[in-house]
Order: C-alpha cells, then structure tokens, then sequence
C-alpha cells in the first residue's frame, strides 16, 4: 500500500463544512440503513455500553491524575534550575513524540486487534474505539472526563511513581535525575491531552482561535490530517497527539510488518472485530 498524504481523503471521509450531516447509506436491500454515524445501529448499541461504572473509574482517576500532576509540578518547579532550561525544552520535545509514538500504538492496537466482548478490557477500553469509526463525530458529543479519564488514567503508575521519588529522594538525588523526572511529567502532559487533541480534529465549528491556530501550525493533530485515518477500513494515520510521526511510520511500513507479524503467529485478521460492528444493521 503506497503512502497517504493529507490530500490522499476519498470521497467518502467527513466532509469540513458539515461532518454532522454526512451520513453515508448503503444501496440496494440496505438502503436507507447509515453506514456511520449516531442513527448506525452498531454506533447505538457501543454507546449504550458506556456504564455508570465506567464513568465513576473515569471520574476517580482523572481526578487522581490532576491531583499527581500537580504534586509533580510543584516539585519541580521547587527544584528549578535556570541553567538547565535547554534540556527541559529537549524533554518537552521528547515527551510530545514518544505521547505520539504511544498514541499510535494504542490506537492501532485497540483499532486493529481484540473484542468489544472480552472481559473488563472490551467494554472498558475497546468499546469507544469501535465506536468512533462508526459514528467519527461522537467524540465531539462527550465531555471532558468522557473524552480524556482513560489518557488521565494511564499516566497514574508514572507520576505517581516521580511523586514519590520527589517526597523520598534527598537534593542530590532529585538533581541528578530531574531532567528524567522532567521528561516523564512532560510525557504524562502530552498524554493526558491526547484524546482532547483527538477531539477538536473531529470539532468543525465554535473552536478558539488559538487552537485551531496549533492544529495549523501542526502543534497538535490537525483535522484535515487525522481525516486520512477515517478512510476506511482505518489502517493508516494512528498517531493523534501532534500526527507528527504518522508519515514516517508509514513509509516504512509499520502498521502493515507488525499486522503480518501476529497475523502470522497467531492467525488473528485485523480489524475483524471493527468490520463486524461496522456492519451491523439491527
């Protein structure tokens, strides 16, 4: 498969002036049943899975994330010092390509492999990725703590492993590993935005200025790059932090070597479980 650029879109993507009013429809004994979008009979049913359980998780662990980060920022603003400032800009560097890299990861493998019935991480993990390739605009339709408690979350372990270096180490120790605390405070930022940044891709209208500003910069995940990704069958494009790593991944081919890789020692296909809810009609 050659290399998609941001003008390699079919017809059949989210259009940028209305997205909320593209829904597409099959033909001849399907007619009138949407491929995607909130009236799909597969986007209702995933949507009707998300759970009050899920929600509290959601809730206590965003919570607990911002609690860490700030635990985190107060130490290291305590521990500043001035004549390091160029590695902290090497770190914030690092930190928003590796939240990429993992976004990309992430996203294709929950894209490509597992099932929506599997026990705790289907309908906890697997279930809004299902979701979103049918109905692309739901994301748009979820709050905060929807959209972003299970990046929150992920980022728990990290920090607040650092938080407790901070509390324990001596002076001597925190300065000797700070660029490292640094690097994964950083990284713990960047991921915990990702899924935002995910999001305003998919938001058309009544963004403010400065972000839609980034996504034109390509500082965060441009919309009209991420719509590469909703082609379906969605095998290309995972990162969705700044997409900065999206190109050269796939012009090496990635995606494609590691899907033939486990296709090959495990038999699994990928995307079986996303093309079965994609087409779903009742």
């Amino acid at each position: 498969m050659g290399v998609k650029s941001d003008t390699d879109i079919f017809s059949n993507s989210m259009t940028e002036e209305d997205p909320n009013d593209n829904i597409q429809y099959s033909e001849g004994d399907a007619a009138k049943k949407p491929r995607w979008g909130p009236e799909h009979a597969g986007a209702k049913e995933l949507a009707s899975k998300y759970t009050a359980g899920k929600r509290f998780q959601e809730t206590v662990c965003l919570f607990v994330s911002i609690a860490l980060l700030i635990i985190n920022f107060c130490y290291l603003v305590r521990y500043f010092d001035s004549s390091q400032w160029f590695m902290i800009l090497v770190c914030a560097l690092l930190g928003i390509v590796t939240a990429d890299f993992c976004s990309g990861l992430v996203h294709w493998g929950a894209d490509t492999w597992g099932s929506v019935d599997l026990p705790i991480v289907g309908s906890g993990f697997i279930r809004p990725f299902r979701e979103h390739h049918i109905d692309p605009t739901s994301i748009t339709r979820h709050d905060f703590i929807e959209t972003n408690g299970d990046n929150f979350a992920v980022t728990i372990p990290v920090i607040a492993y650092t938080a407790y270096q901070f509390y324990t180490g001596s002076p001597q120790e925190i300065a000797e590993t700070y660029n490292w605390k640094m690097f994964l405070f950083l990284l713990a930022v960047f991921v915990s935005l990702t899924n935002q940044c995910h999001k305003w891709s998919h938001t058309y209208f009544g963004l403010p200025r400065y972000i839609t500003l980034l996504q034109d910069l390509h500082i965060i995940l441009p919309r009209k790059h991420h719509r590469i990704h909703h082609v379906s069958p969605h095998e290309t494009y995972y990162c969705i932090t700044t997409g900065w790593l999206n190109y050269p991944l796939e012009s090496i081919g990635f995606w494609s070597k590691a899907e033939a890789l486990i296709e090959g020692l495990t038999g699994s296909k990928p995307r079986s479980d996303d093309m079965a809810w994609a087409s779903k009609v009742q």
